[in-house]
């Protein structure tokens, strides 16, 4: 009997800890947000200079691995629906589902992947080595606020710079679609431009961007609250690390199916 209380035990301190830590996230989020609607009302200064460096370290820095991997994802997502396709002499319609998938779905949720696993993780090992080295509790000596000063630029650079990542990420896609419709299945470029102008709608990017917006604060936000919470050296460091890159990945596709599932009752 003394067995299950301790195993019971064991789940409830778990569970404890776990809304503890939700709670503790969402109270970080809400006062970074808050921080952030509020500077412009008020004498809080946004470190612009920090911005702009966050957004070239998660922005320029990304774009080679965007790039291929959006390219090579358009290019399997031909392949695969002209293998089904071609069976019922509809190759024509590989624009379609390459132009619509990737857009709506693919584009965003591969771009918010990638960077996770890029910038997330280095915002919360940045943060967490800060924490580690005892320069957060300097910055609150000097008065600093840690959020305004740490967590407002890399949450708005994260912000600003995943959609148009995205919004790149789409391009190529469909760029690896188009070259493998021209080339393997003999579509004229003009006919498969066509096709996919009329499939691909206003409403699919506006998904897109808008699934892109909330994966940015997903990233940034799951990265500075590890990075806070760092505890133990650096072995806390590469373990909030690591659990930033998996919590993110897995918020990341929650967050999909919850607004796929809106979306596709919406529209």
């Amino acid at each position: 009997m003394n067995k299950v209380y301790e195993v019971l035990g064991g789940w409830g301190r778990q569970l404890f800890g776990f809304f503890k830590s939700v709670r503790q996230f969402f109270l970080l989020s809400w006062q970074t947000f808050k921080w952030l609607l509020t500077a412009p009302l008020s004498r809080k200064k946004i470190e612009w200079h920090d911005v702009f460096v966050q957004m070239v370290r998660i922005g320029v820095d990304s774009l080679p691995i965007v790039i291929v991997i959006s390219f090579f994802i358009g290019l399997i997502l031909a392949m695969q629906a002209a293998y089904q396709l071609h069976q019922f002499g509809a190759s024509i319609y590989v624009a379609n589902l390459v132009g619509v998938s990737i857009t709506r779905e693919l584009g965003p949720l591969i771009t918010a992947i990638l960077v996770s696993g890029r910038c997330g993780s280095a915002i919360a090992a940045e943060l967490g080595t800060m924490k580690v080295g005892e320069e957060i509790d300097a910055l609150k000596t000097m008065s600093i606020d840690p959020i305004g000063f740490l967590a407002v630029p890399r949450t708005l650079a994260m912000v600003v710079v995943l959609p148009c990542l995205t919004i790149l990420a789409d391009l190529v896609g469909i760029g690896g679609g188009v070259l493998f419709a021209v080339t393997q299945l003999e579509i004229p470029f003009s006919a498969y431009f066509r096709q996919s102008a009329e499939a691909i709608l206003a409403k699919d990017f506006l998904t897109g961007l808008i699934k892109s917006g909330v994966f940015a604060v997903i990233v940034s936000q799951i990265g500075i609250y590890q990075g806070f919470q760092v505890r133990g050296g650096a072995e806390g460091v590469g373990k909030s690390t690591t659990i930033s890159v998996v919590s993110a990945i897995f918020l990341i596709i929650l967050a999909d199916v919850l607004f796929t599932a809106l979306f596709y009752s919406t529209f």
